[in-house]
């Protein structure tokens, strides 16, 4: 038996996981950041699997639990979270199951003022780009 959450298989997850992972990485070397919209086009992109609907609470929910997937599988020891790396479009901050999430797994304190969350934030993405350094090189665009 082939349990669903969210309505998607054990099979799809790993599969938008996998891609998951792959993306934030490319936009932590890119030294950038993302949206939840740009990184729902980049998982239908490279899995064919419907896109999520941002206007229905449950693909919300299937969104931040595909970012925890994520973080746990691309998380080995005290890297940072990837995760970390998607921002709500024309907002320069994480959302809050990104917080929750980090609470969770005791990087953040449960009583954590919104400067300290701001911080902790701002110090995963710094982490992320020394963790995920820009490629250099003819293939890069850059010089050896």
């Amino acid at each position: 038996m082939h349990v669903q959450r969210y309505g998607r298989t054990e099979l799809e997850w790993d599969e938008l996981t996998e891609a998951g992972c792959d993306y934030l990485a490319e936009v932590a070397r890119g030294g950038g950041m993302t949206t939840y919209t740009k990184l729902n086009a980049a998982l239908v992109e490279r899995t064919g699997q419907p896109g999520f609907d941002f206007s229905q609470a449950g693909h919300r929910a299937a969104v931040g639990h595909l970012l925890g997937l994520v973080t746990a599988a691309c998380r080995t020891g005290k890297e940072p979270m990837l995760s970390a790396l998607v921002q709500y479009e024309g907002l320069n901050d994480a959302g809050p199951g990104f917080y929750r999430l980090a609470q969770e797994l005791g990087l953040l304190s449960l009583g954590a003022s919104k400067a300290e969350k701001e911080k902790f934030w701002t110090d995963q993405v710094r982490a992320l780009y020394a963790v995920h350094p820009r490629a250099t090189g003819p293939a890069a665009g850059g010089k050896y």
